[in-house]
């Protein structure tokens, strides 16, 4: 019985540790539409963006280009559209930029993306979730190398490559900090900063206030402009993301949809032998008093 509590109390703690977490997020997840991963047209689409954009820098070293005819594809349509990296049908998606530039530019070889979406998953939500959510967070800030920060993966090293796309934005983060007294080490208060990025230009501009009481708690949430001056309406550029979304989730399982189709046939066949075994069982039995 004290073994039962124990355990109880123990998950009743993380818990309440992962809802504290969730409460103080900065950027929540946004749900990925997965009924594009049924969806050939948006799956092939995926495959373009993916080819035109992210193939770049990011390698699929665990994926070649073969296994797009489970999208519709033929050889000849791989070839003349999405063969860029590569000479034959038959090869890996490596990818097209050499590592020595990767390091001088980004600070460090881009990931590989091969499996992305399923290294994403958190309980927070699915790698699809967090990469939808991801491409479609920048925000212009002036402070940053390539003048670009992200609400979700704050001061990344990667550009906004969609921002002709997508267009420019600003964001505001709004944070509520503790002060401690730096000689007692005793909580004195809370402020407030109201942190401002401008759409144009990514400056940055900040206000701090100090709040009255001790009913607060430390918090920090991200506001992000509407994107302005891009090629594609804001429906259109989420319509794209949840595209490339698609089709890096599919990679990362390419044989999902066989899986479950072949699943289904799986458990027909197990209850129809669960049926006929009883069936013997009964007649093997049925003398046995």
């Amino acid at each position: 019985m004290k073994i039962l509590i124990k355990t109880l109390a123990a998950v009743a703690a993380a818990l309440s540790i992962g809802a504290a977490a969730a409460a103080t997020a900065s950027y929540p997840l946004d749900h990925f539409p997965t009924e594009k991963l049924k969806q050939q047209p948006a799956l092939q689409n995926g495959a373009r963006l993916f080819v035109n954009y992210c193939l770049n820098c990011h390698g699929a070293a665990l994926m070649r280009y073969n296994r797009l005819h489970d999208i519709g594809l033929t050889d000849e349509q791989i070839r003349d559209n999405l063969l860029f990296s590569a000479d034959k049908v038959g090869e890996l998606m490596k990818v097209a930029i050499r590592p020595g530039d990767a390091k001088e530019w980004f600070g460090a070889l881009p990931p590989d993306l091969s499996v992305i979406a399923r290294a994403r998953s958190s309980g927070a939500g699915s790698g699809s979730d967090w990469l939808y959510t991801y491409l479609r967070a920048y925000f212009r800030d002036a402070n940053r190398p390539h003048g670009w920060n992200n609400a979700l993966f704050e001061n990344v090293g990667m550009p906004h490559v969609f921002w002709e796309l997508q267009g420019s934005r600003g964001a505001t983060l709004e944070e509520i900090k503790e002060v401690v007294d730096e000689e007692s080490g005793k909580p004195t208060g809370f402020t407030k900063s109201v942190v401002t990025f401008d759409a144009a230009s990514g400056a940055r501009s900040e206000k701090v206030e100090k709040l009255d009481g001790t009913n607060h708690h430390a918090s920090r949430h991200w506001t992000l402009g509407r994107p302005e001056g891009g090629t594609m309406s804001q429906a259109q550029y989420d319509d794209n993301v949840a595209d490339l979304v698609a089709y890096i989730t599919y990679m990362s399982d390419p044989t999902a949809k066989t899986r479950v189709r072949l699943g289904v046939w799986v458990m027909l066949f197990l209850i129809l032998f669960t049926v006929f075994a009883w069936m013997l069982n009964r007649e093997y039995w049925k003398d046995v008093k």
